[in-house]
């Protein structure tokens, strides 16, 4: 297993319809888990880089309706 984490920054507070469907991620072979930081705005996923491609993730985003402004670099802190 290869874990790898993606963040994302977000266009808005979510809805909780899109929560929901971020909570129906997990039935995507390969994503693990997600964290929310309200304070930036950042999704933070984590994934199955052995599994998955970071284009998975993004269709998931896409398909749950998640506003995604820009995807963030990891940094080395």
């Amino acid at each position: 297993m290869t874990h790898m984490t993606v963040t994302y920054e977000l266009q808005g507070r979510l809805k909780p319809e899109q929560f929901r469907a971020l909570g129906t991620f997990a039935n995507t072979y390969g994503l693990k888990s997600f964290r929310l930081d309200e304070k930036t705005n950042y999704l933070h996923i984590e994934y199955d880089a052995s599994r998955l491609h970071e284009n998975i993730v993004e269709h998931v985003l896409r398909e749950a309706r998640i506003p995604v402004l820009r995807k963030l670099e990891p940094s080395n802190n």
